[in-house]
């Protein structure tokens, strides 16, 4: 989850989901991302976020933005956030009985030294390569962290 949904977390949400399906786990596994704010609700994702995935051969073209709502903490064991500002958002907006999992997405990188993927958005470039790494490092924890628990 990221602030507006159109660069980091879609991001995020198409690696995730090509790495479940390369894995023939789609069936188990749902993902999905969104943002806190509302700014670009049902918009595509940026499109160096497009291209820079790409690249790599993830497709983020059929992605539309959303924004958090109360039925995702009903909906998905693991929410998890692109940087400390949107996690504090998500915190704010949780129902007391949530019992999954809150926390930053790069969490899951034992790998890499940050806490937060950086914005891309007002940067150059090479930010959105830099996400996809992080990203792709992320969703490898992730996914082992979940089948571990499985």
């Amino acid at each position: 989850m990221c602030l507006g949904n159109i660069c980091r977390s879609p991001t995020a949400e198409g690696v995730f989901r090509h790495l479940v399906a390369s894995r023939g786990l789609e069936h188990r596994i749902e993902a999905d991302s969104c943002g806190t704010a509302e700014w670009h609700i049902g918009k595509a994702p940026d499109a160096r976020s497009v291209a820079a995935a790409r690249r790599r051969g993830y497709s983020l073209e059929p992605l539309r933005a959303r924004q958090l709502c109360w039925e995702d903490f009903y909906s998905f064991d693991y929410i998890l956030a692109m940087d400390e500002s949107n996690l504090d958002n998500v915190r704010r907006e949780a129902p007391l009985d949530y019992a999954g999992h809150f926390g930053l997405f790069l969490d899951f990188a034992a790998e890499v030294a940050e806490r937060e993927v950086p914005d891309p958005y007002y940067g150059a470039g090479d930010g959105f390569v830099r996400v996809l790494e992080l990203v792709e490092a992320a969703s490898e924890g992730l996914l082992a962290t979940m089948l571990q628990h499985d």
